[in-house]
C-alpha cells in the first residue's frame, strides 16, 4: 500500500502540472476566434487537474521517498494516462475516432512525429499548437519538467529523473540541472524560431516548427512538412536545429560557457556527427540513381538521414519512392538515434558506441602479449574490466529488448497492412525510434489493430523498455517476487 501511495502522489502530481499546460490552446483558439475549440480543451484540462488532485490527495502519504523501481512505475503509467487523456481535443475538435486519437496523443507526447491528421494545414491552431507542446514537452520530459517547477531535492528526485532514461548531471543538484536544461531548451527554442522567421517562415509557422525541432519531434503546421518551403536556407537551419537536439544537454551547457574543445571532444558529439557524415555520404551514392546531379541527391539525403539519425522525422520527399536500400539505411540511422540526455530517441548512441568499442576491446585481448595490460576508455573516461562488462552487458540487454519489440511491430504492421517488408521495418523503426519518418502506412484509415501496436512500439521506445517491464511486473506480481 505504501508503494501505491507513493507512485499516485507523484502520478498525480506529474497530471495536475500538465493540466495547467493544456489550458495554452485555450487563448491561442480564442486568439484566432476558434471559439468551439475551447470548451474541448477546457474539458482536457479539467480532467487532467481533477485526476491529478484525486491522486494526489485520495493517495496522500508522508513517505517522501521514492525509490527506483516506483519511479520506474510512475513513467511508465504517466506515459499512458498522458497521452490517453490527450485524446479529448482530437475526438470533440477534430472528429478523430478513439484509436486514431490516443494514436496521436501518443506520437505527440512520445515526440515520435507519425500522424493521423491528412492535413495540417486544415486543422484548428489550437490542435496546431496542441501538438506542438505535447512534442515540446514530451522531447524532454515530463518528470524533468515537473523536477524543475516542483522542487525536489534528495534522492528521489534522481530516481524520478533517471526513470525518463537521463542520469546526466550539468551542476551538482538534480533540481538545479533539470532547471538549467530548460533554460538551454528554451533558449534555443527562441532563436530556432527568430531564425526560421528572418529566413522567410511566418512567424505562427517559425514557432511551431522551432518547438517541434528542438524537441526532435517532426509535427508539422503545413502541408508536406519541410520540404513544402522548398528553400535550401530553410532546410539547413532545420538541419542544425535538428542536430542540436540530438546532443546532450550538458555538451551544450560546456558550449554555452566557450568550452568549444570540450563540445566537440564529447564522444556521444563525436560519435553523432560520425555517424551522420558516413549516412549522409552513402545515401547520397545510392540516390544518385534516382537524382542525377549529386548537388541534388546530397541535399535531399543530407536532411532525410539527419532527421532519421535525430529521430526528428521532418521530410522534404516522399520516402516511399525511395529504393529499399535507403529505407533500410534510414531505418538502421533511427534504431541508433541520437545522444543520451538529449531530446533524441532510439537505442542511444552511447550503447551503439560501447558495442562497438567491446569489439575493439575484445581484439585487444586476444592480440595482447601474456599478462599485457591494456585499458578500456570510453569518452575518456577510464574503466575496470568488470565495470567494462557491466557498461557493455546493460547495452546489450537494451538492445535485445529493443529488438524484440521492434520484431513484434514488423510482424503485426507488416500482417496487418498491404505494405512491402522494407516499408514496414521503416515504418516500425520509426514508430520504436520515436523519429516520424513515414512511407505513408501511417494514416487514419490504417487498421487498428497496427495503431495499437505502433502506440506500444512508441511507448516502449520512449521509455527505453525497462520501466515498462517494471510496470508489468508491478501489476502481476505487486511487491513479492514473481
Amino acid at each position: 500500500m505504501k508503494s501505491l501511495k507513493i507512485i499516485g502522489k507523484n502520478l498525480g502530481a506529474i497530471l495536475f502540472l500538465v493540466g495547467i499546460i493544456s489550458l495554452a490552446p485555450v487563448f491561442v483558439s480564442a486568439w484566432f476566434g476558434e471559439f468551439g475549440s475551447i470548451l474541448p480543451f477546457i474539458i482536457t484540462s479539467l480532467v487532467f487537474l481533477s485526476t491529478g488532485l484525486v491522486l494526489n490527495h485520495s493517495l496522500k502519504t508522508n513517505e517522501e521517498q521514492v525509490e527506483l523501481k516506483h519511479a520506474m512505475i510512475i513513467a511508465a503509467l504517466g506515459w499512458l494516462l498522458i497521452p490517453l487523456i490527450s485524446t479529448i481535443p482530437f475526438v470533440l475538435i477534430e472528429g478523430f475516432d478513439f484509436i486514431s486519437a490516443f494514436f496521436e496523443g501518443m506520437s505527440g507526447w512520445t515526440s515520435t512525429g507519425l500522424t493521423m491528421v491528412e492535413s495540417e494545414v486544415h486543422i484548428t491552431h489550437g490542435i496546431q499548437l496542441w501538438r506542438s507542446v505535447m512534442q515540446w514537452i514530451g522531447g524532454i520530459g515530463v518528470i524533468v519538467l515537473v523536477l524543475a517547477v516542483l522542487t525536489r531535492p534528495g534522492t528521489g528526485a534522481f530516481m524520478l529523473y533517471k526513470s525518463e532514461a537521463r542520469d546526466e548531471k550539468i551542476l551538482p543538484s538534480i533540481t538545479s540541472t533539470v532547471k538549467r536544461i530548460w533554460w538551454i531548451f528554451m533558449l534555443y527554442t527562441f532563436a530556432g524560431a527568430v531564425i526560421y522567421w528572418a529566413a522567410g517562415m511566418p512567424g505562427w509557422e517559425a514557432i511551431n516548427h522551432a518547438m517541434t525541432a528542438m524537441a526532435t519531434g517532426g509535427f508539422t503546421v503545413v502541408d508536406g512538412s519541410i520540404g513544402a518551403y522548398g528553400s535550401p536556407v530553410i532546410d539547413l537551419i532545420t538541419i542544425v536545429l535538428m542536430m542540436f537536439g540530438a546532443i546532450a544537454f550538458v555538451s551544450h551547457h560546456k558550449l554555452l560557457r566557450g568550452k568549444v574543445k570540450e563540445f566537440f571532444d564529447d564522444v556521444q558529439t563525436k560519435s553523432l556527427l560520425f555517424v551522420v557524415v558516413c549516412g549522409i555520404f552513402i545515401l547520397t551514392l545510392i540516390n544518385l540513381a534516382r537524382y542525377t546531379e549529386i548537388v541534388e541527391s546530397f541535399r535531399y539525403s543530407a536532411f532525410q538521414f539527419v532527421s532519421a539519425a535525430t529521430t526528428t522525422g521532418f521530410h522534404t520527399v516522399e520516402l516511399e519512392v525511395w529504393e529499399p536500400s535507403s529505407k533500410l539505411l534510414l531505418s538502421v540511422a533511427m534504431l541508433i538515434g541520437g545522444a543520451a540526455g538529449s531530446t533524441a530517441g532510439g537505442i542511444k548512441i552511447i550503447r551503439g558506441t560501447l558495442l562497438f568499442k567491446k569489439i575493439k576491446w575484445e581484439l585487444m585481448e586476444i592480440f595482447a602479449p601474456k599478462r599485457g595490460m591494456f585499458s578500456r576508455d570510453i569518452g575518456g573516461k577510464m574503466l575496470s574490466k568488470e565495470d567494462a562488462a557491466d557498461e557493455v552487458s546493460e547495452a546489450s540487454v537494451i538492445l535485445i529488448l529493443w529488438l524484440i519489440f521492434l520484431a513484434a511491430g514488423i510482424i503485426v504492421v507488416s500482417t496487418t497492412t498491404s505494405s512491402g517488408l522494407e516499408d514496414s521495418v521503416l515504418e516500425v523503426s520509426s514508430a520504436q525510434g520515436n523519429s516520424g519518418l513515414s512511407t505513408g502506412i501511417v494514416d487514419i484509415g490504417m487498421n487498428p489493430v497496427a495503431k495499437f501496436m505502433l502506440i506500444m512500439n512508441m511507448w516502449v521506445g520512449r521509455l527505453e523498455i525497462i520501466p515498462v517491464l517494471v510496470l508489468l511486473r508491478y501489476l502481476f506480481f505487486g511487491n513479492s517476487s514473481p
